[in-house]
């Protein structure tokens, strides 16, 4: 089985609804033949694109693909959440599934059968759930690793405090501890304590990270290109229209005309170089942008560019 490295996890967020099989198909295999490893999913994907309303088109396709290859699922780790799909269609977030002890294993059990496997590397909460107790929270999620369905657990969307908490109820109880943290986190970033258009996203915070790497965990990161705005500034949200944002993009093209290189190539490698380390999940729409983003564990910032940037981030 192949060891878990950082490096890019592949988003599959839109597999099997903006994107059919064939062109997800398509996606994985250069993604495999590219070296890369991590698949990252949930089981709410894409629920409000499906016409079902509901969520699992994502693993159903991963699933597929894993079927129709045979030993790929010894080639890749699995990454796949629970908490935010709805239970009933059209009904959200007020019929959001949430973390109670039952759902996580039910859950659990409906994603691996999705996937065509008996355990996944990385189960996520993928939400706070704050009308279940925390004690119950941490005892079902250790449950899944004892059992072997999953191999390590991880907090997505979580407030520092929470998992904090979690970690020492879970030490208190003898079961395994959230390992990993997902969060919202790139170059760019928003006005502090702007809220977001995005439900359910919570931005890395310098705390959170620090908080992290003093703790020895794994960072993923989402929104790494903030949905092409990196190229498209159109496309930037507002709470990301304010001077710091220019400053950066400054420093980002100077940066990467140094290297020959793209925007995201760079954000991409400067993620991938910083401290703690982080696991950027990039999503892609076709095998050029694929291309582009594996192109970017190749691009070396040496102290200088990597000054430039952080001076420009004002650190």
């Amino acid at each position: 089985m192949t060891t878990d490295t950082a490096g890019i996890a592949l988003g599959t967020m839109y597999f099997g609804t903006r994107l059919d099989r064939a062109a997800s198909f398509a996606i994985l295999d250069r993604f495999v033949e590219r070296g890369g490893r991590w698949l990252d999913t949930a089981d709410n994907y894409a629920f409000w694109v499906d016409e079902s309303g509901l969520g699992g088109a994502s693993e159903t396709v991963i699933g597929a693909w894993l079927q129709a290859n045979p030993g790929a699922r010894d080639e890749v780790l699995l990454s796949t959440k629970v908490g935010a799909d709805p239970t009933v269609a059209g009904a959200w977030p007020e019929s959001m599934e949430g973390l109670r002890p039952q759902t996580i294993h039910d859950a659990l059990d409906r994603s691996l059968a999705r996937l065509g496997t008996d355990h996944v590397d990385l189960y996520w909460a993928h939400v706070e759930d704050r009308s279940v107790d925390l004690d119950a929270q941490v005892e079902a999620f250790g449950s899944v690793i004892a059992d072997g369905r999953a191999r390590r657990i991880g907090a997505s969307n979580h407030a520092t405090w929470r998992v904090e908490r979690a970690r020492s109820l879970a030490r208190q109880r003898g079961v395994e501890p959230f390992t990993a943290v997902q969060l919202r986190h790139t170059y760019l970033q928003p006005i502090p304590f702007a809220p977001l258009p995005d439900q359910g996203h919570v931005v890395a915070t310098p705390e959170a990270l620090d908080y992290a790497e003093s703790e020895g965990l794994a960072v993923w990161a989402y929104s790494t290109l903030l949905t092409g705005a990196y190229t498209r500034e159109e496309r930037l949200q507002e709470p990301y229209r304010h001077l710091d944002t220019r400053r950066r993009l400054e420093a980002l093209d100077r940066v990467a005309e140094q290297l020959g290189a793209t925007r995201n190539q760079v954000v991409l490698a400067w993620l991938l170089g910083s401290t703690p380390r982080i696991t950027p999940i990039v999503g892609v729409s076709g095998i050029s942008q694929l291309d582009e983003t594996m192109d970017a564990r190749d691009l070396h910032l040496d102290a200088d560019a990597r000054t430039l940037l952080d001076e420009a981030a004002g650190r």
